[in-house]
């Protein structure tokens, strides 16, 4: 879905796009012996957060991921106990920024684009895990999607952002490294930027919208989005 403007408001999602969330692997080598684990994790909260949203449901995001390696863990035979539990919260709280993080978001900064964020999760007291990260300063303005009680990729979400900002969602850019995000996104009217992180890239099947921007490292995806305004 081609765009004829370059967006004035890029909506970045935060877990793995912003935080690096390979700092919760050194729980899943511990407890199974296989950091392979933790991907297999993420991908069952994924989706079972997108599951509870497509059958009217919700549960926090922090709940499904602890229920999520509760169940991997019965799965794997692995006795859980409640320090093991605290530790992914406190690992889940406290990701650091990527180091492409603060590069980019400096440069579309200064390049005069609104920045906000959407997340999954649930907004949490201050300090916060972007403020922790040394990000929360960059945005104007932090959206969860507690506050319609569905997960992305729903349009809900999307229409919350715009619908708070009152802006078209053709004015929205949704900034992350997960393509079932970009497609929501892209599907409810908006624009994407798809950052290739590493276990992230594009899918080659029919009718799946193609980001509008795509690089390896949130930089070089800045430097195309201001491209795109300079040149429009």
């Amino acid at each position: 879905m081609s765009s004829t403007h370059s967006p004035n408001i890029l909506v970045f999602d935060v877990n793995e796009t912003l935080l690096d969330i390979t700092t919760l692997t050194p729980l899943f080598t511990r407890l199974f012996d296989d950091q392979a684990i933790f991907r297999e994790w993420f991908a069952q909260l994924v989706l079972y957060s997108q599951t509870m949203t497509l059958s009217g449901l919700y549960t926090p995001f922090g709940d499904i991921g602890v229920g999520a390696l509760s169940m991997i863990a019965d799965i794997y035979q692995i006795t859980l106990t409640e320090s093991d539990i605290d530790e992914l919260k406190d690992r889940m709280g406290n990701m650091p920024a990527h180091a492409d993080a603060i590069p980019a978001l400096t440069r579309l900064r200064e390049a005069g684009f609104r920045l906000v964020t959407l997340t999954n999760s649930p907004s949490s007291a201050s300090p916060t895990p972007l403020e922790k990260a040394g990000l929360s300063d960059f945005f104007e303005h932090h959206f969860s999607i507690e506050a319609v009680s569905k997960f992305k990729p729903a349009p809900e979400t999307y229409q919350l952002v715009a619908d708070t900002l009152t802006v078209d969602l053709s004015d929205m850019c949704l900034v992350a490294c997960h393509l079932w995000d970009t497609i929501g996104a892209q599907a409810a009217g908006c624009q994407s930027a798809f950052v290739t992180r590493p276990h992230n890239t594009m899918l080659p099947a029919a009718n799946v919208p193609e980001p509008n921007f795509v690089a390896s490292d949130l930089l070089s995806l800045a430097e195309q989005i201001i491209s795109s305004k300079e040149f429009q």
